[in-house]
């Protein structure tokens, strides 16, 4: 009986507990240097990744997080500008509830759909408040165990030919949209997230221009598109941090659906901006420049970002999802050898090729077939349908290869019925790739027409 009594007294001491107010520390400001922002008197109780509030002097709380201790000091960088930042300001902290994931957190609801979001996770739209969900996840969370998540779905109908036929993907794969600026990027990006055959599309715009934003949600992505999306936003003007925390934001809410069983797809521009965003942190932080002047915690960093998306863990009792990422790489000057190129295309599962030259010649989109690839076809496509791309391929490159002799006159029709039927079926190649923003093609349409072309019957 005493026992009992004992167990109710101590359940209720600890709900009592643990509906107290969370303790709050208080700093000092004691200097600002470039981006960084040094605080005295929290190094104690706080770790990297925690985050604070900065009291500016025009009586304002500036939102910071830290990213590093030097001297005994904490090292902060601000969401927001850091103006009316300075020696003497106080910097306030809560330390989480017991039990409470480490460091930021979002609460992800269903209700999400549709609406768009800054990396803090509130609402850019104007239609009110957010709801918040029943169960907060953490901001920077580890992939789920390589030996526990399940592996790759069945392929995935992209709805965009070129895709759909030479790079075909299967849910929970990532691929690397590889493109300089001007290409034609951000409007396949909207074909991705209208047409794929998806639960729920995940926009991140990291670093974007503050005037194409409306122009993208509105024009490109349209009411259709946006009504089954999340739309995360942090544009170029914002603070590094910002920039680097939309990516973490958006797949922080992919996870969550992930974790319902739902087939997601992660549409991230890009990955070079987020690259760019943690170059400027690591050198504020006091870390050497490396590779090209990007510091190492930036390659390190990055597959711990690119390895959250994939295929869900096998869970008993519950359902697996998928999240089907593709991932935008701004190759500047077409340099494909770059750093973050590099590393982006050893992490992902293949790797999709836009070139100017194809757009320049009016093909759209101009996705670079032969250069473009997807380490997933074997396994999902039928055979016929592989030697149906190998065949297109193969007469493709032999056309590329003998263009300038035709152009020139110096090749005469009937020297090689190879180059023959190459000059008579690659402008009907042509046609099958371009495809209209407004078009979708589906997995058996695309194969279709690409057999239709080389056989020379109508589609």
């Amino acid at each position: 009986m005493r026992r009992g009594f004992l167990a109710q007294r101590s359940a209720a001491a600890l709900a009592a507990l643990h509906d107290l107010p969370a303790i709050r520390l208080e700093g000092r400001v004691v200097g600002v240097a470039g981006l960084a922002v040094e605080v005295g008197g929290l190094s104690h109780h706080l770790s990297v990744g925690d985050r604070i509030a900065l009291r500016s002097r025009a009586g304002h709380d500036v939102p910071a997080e830290i990213v590093g201790f030097r001297g005994g000091l904490a090292q902060a960088m601000t969401y927001a500008p850091a103006d009316g930042l300075g020696p003497g300001a106080a910097a306030r902290a809560a330390l989480p509830a017991q039990g409470a994931p480490p460091g930021a957190v979002l609460a992800v609801s269903d209700a999400w759909i549709g609406r768009v979001i800054d990396p803090l996770g509130r609402p850019l739209d104007g239609r009110g408040p957010l709801p918040r969900g029943a169960v907060a996840l953490p901001v920077r969370a580890a992939p789920p165990e390589a030996t526990q998540r399940a592996r790759l779905g069945e392929r995935l109908d992209l709805g965009v030919r070129a895709l759909n036929a030479f790079a075909t993907c299967r849910r929970g794969q990532r691929l690397g949209l590889f493109a300089a600026s001007g290409v034609g990027k951000s409007t396949l990006l909207a074909m991705l997230a209208r047409h794929t055959a998806c639960d729920v599309a995940v926009l991140a715009l990291v670093g974007e221009r503050g005037r194409e934003v409306r122009e993208f949600i509105e024009d490109d992505l349209g009411a259709a598109g946006l009504a089954r999306a999340v739309v995360v936003v942090a544009t170029s003007d914002t603070p590094p941090l910002m920039r680097r925390t939309a990516a973490y934001a958006a797949m922080t809410v992919a996870e969550h659906f992930r974790n319902q069983g739902k087939s997601v797809l992660l549409l991230m521009d890009s990955v070079t901006r987020f690259c760019l965003g943690l170059r400027e942190i690591g050198l504020s932080a006091g870390e050497p420049p490396a590779t090209r002047g990007y510091p190492p915690s930036v390659f390190a960093e990055l597959p711990r970002l690119l390895e959250r998306a994939g295929p869900g863990p096998e869970l008993p009792g519950r359902p697996v999802g998928h999240i089907t990422a593709l991932f935008t790489v701004l190759v500047e000057g077409d340099d494909h050898d770059e750093p973050v190129a590099d590393a982006v295309r050893g992490i992902l599962d293949g790797h999709v090729i836009l070139d100017r030259r194809i757009g320049e010649g009016g093909r759209y989109p101009a996705i670079d077939v032969l250069r473009s690839l997807s380490r997933a076809v074997p396994g999902c496509n039928s055979e016929a349908e592989n030697a149906l791309t190998r065949r297109a391929r193969a007469i493709m490159a032999l056309h590329a290869d003998m263009a300038d002799l035709v152009r020139l006159g110096a090749y005469r029709a009937g020297t090689d019925p190879a180059v023959d039927e190459a000059i008579a079926v690659a402008p009907r190649l042509e046609a099958v790739l371009r495809q209209g923003r407004e078009e979708r093609s589906s997995l058996a349409e695309s194969f279709a027409r690409l057999r239709a072309a080389i056989e020379g019957a109508p589609a």
